[in-house]
């Protein structure tokens, strides 16, 4: 068996994620802001997998959920599967949403201000 072909196989995504499809938390986009837990992923359970321990050791610093998908070479919706689960186990937290660091509506409205005038 090839394993180029097999890196794409729809299958794989089912087996990585135990057969689901969605993340239990809705909060996570491809810009949220991840780091691991203080305690270095120590809590994680020894049924973890090799993708779950790599999410881990890359996020010992701050690094954006579609970042992590690229490192991984994975799709983004199958990380945020396997990011949500190490949420909820308390072994990765979020950082920041981009909800939060979103510019107000007189600093774009200056913004385009600005670009009409050039």
């Amino acid at each position: 068996m090839q394993t180029e072909g097999y890196r794409d196989h729809p299958v794989r995504s089912y087996v990585l994620t135990g057969g689901r499809a969605h993340p239990t938390r809705n909060t996570l986009r491809p810009e949220t802001l991840l780091r691991a837990a203080d305690d270095g992923g120590r809590d994680l359970p020894a049924t973890a997998g090799r993708h779950e321990r790599a999410v881990l050791e890359l996020c010992q610093g701050t690094l954006a959920l579609a970042e992590l998908a690229a490192y991984l070479r994975l799709p983004v919706s199958l990380v945020t599967v396997l990011v949500s689960d190490l949420v909820d186990a308390g072994t990765l937290v979020i950082r920041s949403t981009a909800a939060h660091d979103l510019p107000g509506t007189d600093l774009l409205e200056e913004v385009l201000d600005g670009l009409r005038n050039l």
